[in-house]
């Protein structure tokens, strides 16, 4: 859909991107180039206690006024924080447009952030992250980019310590919204069955009270990554180990990517027959759970395995995955192997795109991170060009045991 693509850029750098589809629901947000990475020392937990705290009130609105405005029409209001962007969005029938544009950018713009609201949403945040901490199963995500990004804000709990949370107060959360929330770093997405041109007089009409701000601080850096390699064992009572296999690889520039994600899904992708899934799961019974995921940031992305098993079968785990991560490195896929799965991914990548929600959002990243979208078909032609002999070289790039971090939490 790249081609169905309309954008624009405000004068003060504020962008726009909309793509049509054919149903009455539209989505519309604002995705603001900020999240955990962006955190200065003490911050730790700051952008994702601001995207909370936006709901709570705004210079012209209480938090019950922002929760029913898109109720009140059938809409849902949404956000979300990651390690590189925060996301504020919602989904409508196509003739509220203009009614959820101006919820967002209030709140986006013009939050107050309330103490006597931050101190009651600051236990909820707690709650959260004591909850989080109570799930080894994702814990184990962060303590492991912890360990290959050491030293780097890249590897922080998205959500922040207990400790920082109880601290944060509403000067904080103002000087860090200021500092990170600039129009030049965000960009407004639409995805529905709306004109264009309407969209950008509406966009147009809710930044004519926001002024320019270019910041003269750096841009954001390319990471300093100390790659720890090796094998990590956290003792934590759990009752089943949990296990994660991996490490830091290629940035978004690099074209041996595509050829990581392909191999990424023959290894532990969605799909059932997954080769990790037959050979833990179904041959052995082994595992109830086991997948291979790419984490993609600007500058590096995330590879992993994650598995959990009984304590005692940790071993014979590892050395399965072992086995199935020296195959692809020692016998590059024949034709038909080659084929097969590719047919395999094509069919996910439709299937992924007829989510029109997920579709917008991976939309507002492309375009806020590299000021581009591809499309299903573009993915596809990058994908059909990838052969057998060049797999086989990332593989022994990015399965090579000595490369890998290993991290057992039992």
């Amino acid at each position: 859909m790249r081609e169905e693509a309309r954008t624009y850029t405000f004068e003060n750098g504020f962008r726009l991107i909309q793509i049509p589809s054919p149903t009455h629901v539209a989505y519309c947000g604002i995705s603001i180039d900020a999240g955990t990475r962006d955190e200065e020392p003490g911050e730790e937990g700051m952008a994702h206690f601001c995207e909370h705290m936006m709901f709570k009130g705004t210079e012209k609105r209480k938090a019950w006024h922002i929760i029913n405005r898109m109720e009140a029409v059938g809409g849902d209001l949404n956000a979300y924080t990651n390690k590189e962007e925060t996301v504020v969005y919602a989904a409508f029938m196509k003739e509220h447009l203009e009614r959820a544009t101006e919820l967002i950018f209030d709140i986006v713009f013009n939050s107050t952030f309330p103490q006597h609201e931050i101190d009651k949403e600051c236990e909820v945040i707690v709650d959260e992250i004591e909850s989080y901490n109570d799930t080894p199963a994702d814990l184990i995500f962060d303590h492991f980019e912890d360990l290959i990004y050491e030293g780097n804000s890249l590897g922080h709990d998205i959500l922040g310590t207990a400790q920082n949370v109880r601290r944060f107060r509403t000067d904080d959360a103002i000087r860090f919204v200021k500092r990170e929330y600039r129009p030049e770093k965000m960009v407004f997405f639409v995805l529905g069955d709306v004109a264009f041109e309407n969209v950008k007089k509406v966009v147009g009409k809710r930044l004519q009270t926001i002024q320019p701000i270019h910041s003269t601080e750096p841009v954001r850096p390319v990471s300093s990554i100390k790659r720890n390699a090796g094998i990590f064992i956290e003792e934590r009572g759990t009752h089943q180990a949990h296990v994660m296999i991996g490490r830091a690889a290629y940035g978004s520039k690099d074209d041996k990517r595509i050829a990581l994600y392909f191999l990424n899904n023959i290894l532990g992708g969605p799909g059932m027959n997954s080769r990790l899934n037959i050979a833990l799961r179904e041959h052995k019974g082994l595992v109830y759970t086991v997948e291979s995921s790419l984490t993609n940031y600007t500058d590096t992305s995330t590879w992993a395995i994650y598995f959990g098993c009984d304590e005692e079968d940790v071993e014979r785990c590892l050395k399965i995955v072992r086995g199935e991560l020296n195959k692809l490195m020692l016998d590059p896929l024949t034709d038909r192997q080659f084929q097969a799965a590719l047919k395999q991914i094509k069919g996910q990548i439709g299937v992924a795109c007829d989510n029109f929600e997920n579709y917008a959002l991976d939309m507002a990243k492309a375009y806020l991170h590299y000021n581009k979208v591809e499309g299903m078909r573009d993915t596809i032609e990058h994908l059909e060009k990838l052969t057998p002999q060049l797999l086989q070289e990332v593989a022994q790039e990015m399965f090579d045991e000595q490369g890998l971090t290993t991290l057992i939490f039992r």
